[in-house]
């Protein structure tokens, strides 16, 4: 049963990133019908929403883009900056999303921004308490050191519908706005719908962990 887990543990996350690579590689190589570039689609998009005052960065590695609340920027990555393909437009559009998730006060964005700190710190300590628990066969440090990864659990599912919301809101706005043909957008989906599967396989496979973990110390108990 445990080596069963253990497997799927590894297994499920492998497979959600070869989607997101293979959908992510064969976009890139796909130019949009506009031609026009991930910066253009994100700076379009801000500014019909009232965000002018966003800045969009370029940024060092792959598939590192990300909104940034505190800053109040759009850090996207060179490919995507740059790149005119469907997969750009599809990243920057996404990313734009959680920019208007913060102008709106979606509610999941908030409540994860808020709960961050503790789960920082409650994720950085959880596996040292239950190594700790293991050796010196404290059972109620282990079962601690499980309710805190519990918490990071909590995070990422409430990362869910904020990552969901944000590709909803791209493809939305990427219609709307007449940045992409149907064709576009039908590869935009593809793309933005691999990269959720993602999140969906870490849920999953933090669900799992704590259930091997629960497993193993009740073996011990």
């Amino acid at each position: 049963m445990d080596i069963f887990l253990i497997l799927l543990i590894i297994f499920i996350p492998l497979i959600a990133q070869l989607g997101i690579t293979t959908s992510y590689n064969k976009y890139k190589k796909v130019n949009n019908s506009k031609n026009l570039t991930g910066y253009d689609v994100a700076r379009t998009i801000l500014d019909r929403n009232g965000l002018k005052d966003v800045y969009i960065v370029e940024t060092r590695g792959n598939l590192t883009d990300h909104y940034d609340s505190t800053q109040k920027v759009v850090r996207l990555s060179s490919d995507i900056y740059h790149g005119d393909s469907i997969a750009s437009m599809a990243v920057a559009a996404h990313e734009c999303g959680h920019a208007i998730q913060d102008k709106e006060a979606y509610v999941f964005m908030r409540f994860r921004s808020l709960i961050f700190p503790v789960v920082n710190i409650a994720t950085s300590i959880s596996y040292y308490i239950i190594l700790i628990g293991f050796i010196l066969q404290i059972m109620n440090m282990i079962y601690l050191g499980i309710a805190l990864t519990f918490i990071g659990l909590i995070f990422q599912i409430v990362t869910l519908p904020v990552e969901f919301n944000a590709s909803k809101r791209a493809d939305v706005v990427l219609e709307e706005y007449g940045l992409c043909t149907s064709a576009d957008l039908k590869g935009t989906k593809t793309v933005l719908k691999a990269a959720a599967m993602t999140y969906v396989a870490g849920v999953l496979a933090s669900a799992l962990q704590i259930v091997r973990l629960i497993l193993a110390a009740d073996r011990d108990n």
